[in-house]
């Protein structure tokens, strides 16, 4: 017959209730802060609805009002060092969590409110509103708050996006060797978010001090939870990941502060994340004024049910029943806090010249200098002062043929060797004798703890890196297995890290670098074989490195890891197995940012080219031998750091260019540089920018099909006789 047993999670799965003992024993110091913290959070937010009605906020105002229990009963445990970021709807996190650094002691209600207090209030709105004095002068606005002082470290618009960052800010905790903790808040829609999925392993299989706070609201938007999960207990997750988890009233901030301080207790003590779920209720639409019967997806009677449980009612009803508080001083909190929020949009704003008596308008004087829009997309590389530049011609190192993969290797090993914020990680890169191309071998032995195998998962451990740069104590080296798989974590590479030093002010240092191989020309087909530079060059933040052999190979690798900006490495496997010039063993010289190679010289036509593409360039010109061509290696490839120096030069003594490279037509790097050169250079071309590219498919598994999808030196040589042609008539 067979055999049946149920079967129960080993990790444990909590609900906490409070009871008036409860409330009897707390510290009176905890409920009056509680108290000051969410009518403060309940009248900031009021205003900002004010502001968004008058039309004096650009873009949407997520309230968090009915909210607040969940993200003051969470954040009043957790202390400044401790990091916490959240989602779009984050005023309520973000507010609780900068009202508790500074005032680490509390806040009493009974008296006024303190300058500090009132400052990052005041920063906090003008940030909301787009202004100058905002925490990223106006660039963040409601979504994107950010304090790191505070260990706040930024809302985040894309649902579920910061969860992985989260992740990041939790490892360089541990492995910093504190007992800090990070939080990340999300909502009910967030939880079935990939991202956020597989973070939950992530975090469990690292035995992450992180805790996954969700604010369950019930309603992503408009649809319910039980419309979209067969669970709505969303706590329920975590013991199938591994992860210790609670579900609590978020309307009870009191019930939420114990669930946190179990939590902490958890984390702290080194036994892994933890996940609370708190029931929580947006008194609101999910943006602007109105509530969400309004919109007739949720009924007034269940509006009337959540209100009569508002976490400032049940706060307030417990102090004076203690008598720690009487109902006067109660509602004086309420006004005073008014009063001063009154000030605050009174600083902010001013009257419309020749309107109505009550209408009003941002002053003049608080908006961001237009010229401020491009400033802070990407550094200023001043970290590189002081590093040894050299290039082939000044190299005083000894130099051999060496293997191109032997030099991806060395370069890692020895830059490891001599930083240990350096960590490398991704799927299968600690087995295999260095991954699946060799390029990490011997590292795993040589420091075991910061050369991670991650699930192959890439959103999570893509974030997860971004969240390490971000902190600032570590150095990720983040590895793709193939190019393709870029576009799984196309969210954390291009929203997130791309996007992260510009969109909080433009002063926030993200040192990552992402290594990846292009591997056209190996049979692995379509979703295994692009080149990514050209969808990359679009997208801000990011600077791009193809070398094309392994002494600019180890140059590159080490001015990237030295740089404070997101750097992509691409890698070809046709280089992998070739040889060529490198160091043999001095590996600490670094090439500028900035500074192509020319590989050969010529005055007919200017090839330009970049990666693999280079050599089959070269060795087309040597079937051609009726042209003479310079033939730049392009070396850094984003709009920053192209070398127009090099390329103008070139151009004005040759009149004509072919742009050359091997990826698909329709992602084509070539397409935006030939643009960019057309602008620049129109008067000194005796012709049209010329390219050479794949096709417009990408490349099959046939290897006559994969030949005929990319290009190669043939297709080259080809180009250059009819340029020839062309030049000579």
């Amino acid at each position: 017959m067979t055999s049946r047993a149920n079967l129960t999670p080993e990790a444990p799965w909590i609900q906490i209730s409070t009871t008036e003992h409860d409330w009897d024993e707390a510290e009176p110091s905890l409920l009056t802060s509680m108290l000051s913290q969410l009518v403060l959070i309940r009248t900031f937010e009021e205003a900002a609805l004010e502001l968004a009605a008058e039309g004096n906020i650009h873009g949407p105002a997520h309230s968090s009002i009915g909210q607040e229990g969940g993200a003051v009963g969470s954040v009043l445990p957790l202390t400044s060092a401790d990091t916490a970021n959240g989602s779009h709807r984050g005023h309520h996190q973000f507010i609780a969590k900068v009202l508790a650094h500074v005032a680490p002691h509390g806040i009493d209600p009974r008296e006024d409110f303190a300058a500090d207090i009132r400052d990052v209030l005041l920063t906090t709105m003008a940030e909301i509103c787009g202004l100058d004095r905002g925490f990223s002068h106006g660039r963040g606005g409601s979504m994107h708050l950010q304090w790191e002082e505070a260990g706040a470290i930024g809302t985040n618009a894309i649902v579920g996006g910061g969860v992985p960052l989260a992740a990041g800010s939790a490892w360089a905790h541990k492995h910093a060797d504190t007992t800090n903790v990070a939080v990340t808040y999300f909502g009910d829609g967030a939880a079935n978010i990939g991202s956020t999925l597989e973070t939950f392993n992530l975090a469990a299989a690292w035995d992450l001090p992180l805790c996954f706070f969700v604010e369950n609201n019930l309603y992503a938007v408009s649809t319910h939870v039980s419309e979209v999960t067969g669970e709505p207990r969303l706590s329920a997750r975590g013991p199938g990941f591994g992860m210790a988890s609670w579900k609590v009233d978020g309307m009870d901030p009191l019930a939420v502060y114990l669930t946190m301080q179990d939590a902490l207790e958890h984390m702290r003590s080194g036994r892994g994340p933890a996940l609370i779920e708190a029931d929580v209720y947006r008194f609101f639409h999910q943006n602007g004024p109105f509530p969400g019967s309004a919109f007739r997806y949720r009924s007034k009677e269940e509006e009337a049910e959540w209100r009569a449980r508002d976490p400032i009612d049940q706060v307030a009803r417990h102090l004076v029943r203690r008598g720690i508080m009487n109902d006067e001083q109660v509602q004086n909190v309420t006004a005073r806090a008014k009063d001063l929020m009154a000030g605050i949009l009174g600083e902010l704003t001013e009257a419309v010249p020749g309107g109505k008596p009550d209408e009003r308008q941002i002053k003049q004087s608080e908006w961001p200098d237009p010229a401020f829009v491009d400033i802070g997309v990407r550094g200023d590389l001043s970290e590189l002062e002081g590093l040894r530049w050299s290039d082939r011609e000044d190299f005083s190192g000894e130099t051999a043929e060496v293997k191109f993969i032997d030099a991806v290797a060395g370069v890692m090993n020895r830059r490891m060797e001599t930083d240990d914020r350096i960590v490398v990680l991704g799927e299968d890169i600690h087995r295999l004798n260095g991954g699946t191309n060799g390029a990490t071998r011997g590292l795993k032995d040589r420091f075991p703890d910061r050369i991670l195998g991650t699930p192959i998962s890439e959103n999570a451990f893509t974030g997860l890196g971004g969240g390490m740069a971000l902190d600032g104590r570590f150095r990720p080296v983040i590895e793709f297995m193939y190019a393709d798989f870029m576009w799984v974590a196309a969210d954390q590479l291009f929203n997130q890290i791309g996007k992260a030093r510009h969109m909080f002010g433009g002063t926030g240092d993200v040192p990552v670098v992402l290594r990846s191989k292009v591997a056209q020309g190996t049979g692995y087909g379509s979703q295994h074989s692009m080149d990514p530079a050209g969808v990359f060059v679009t997208n801000p933040g990011w600077r791009i490195v193809a070398p094309s052999n392994p002494f600019d190979y180890a140059g590159l690798m080490n001015t990237a890891l030295a740089c404070n900006d997101p750097v992509v490495v691409l890698e070809h496997v046709d280089l992998y197995t070739s040889s060529g010039m490198g160091p043999v063993e001095d590996y600490d010289y670094y090439l500028p940012v900035g500074k192509a190679s020319l590989r050969r010289s010529g005055d007919d036509i200017t090839v330009i080219s970049y990666l693999a593409m280079t050599n089959y360039v070269l060795q087309a010109l040597d079937e051609v031998d009726s042209v003479d061509a310079d033939v730049i290696d392009l070396r850094w490839l984003d709009r920053a750091s192209i070398d127009w120096d090099t390329i103008g030069e070139s151009i004005k003594k040759t009149n004509n260019v072919l742009i050359a490279e091997q990826g698909a037509l329709g992602t084509s790097y070539g397409g935006w540089l030939a643009d960019e050169i057309q602008r620049r250079f129109f008067d000194w071309l005796d012709q049209p920018v010329q390219r050479v590219t794949g096709g417009e498919a990408s490349p099959s598994i046939s290897k006559v099909l994969e030949r005929a999808a990319i290009a190669q030196g043939a297709e080259v040589a080809h180009a250059l006789r009819e340029m020839l042609e062309v030049t000579h008539g």
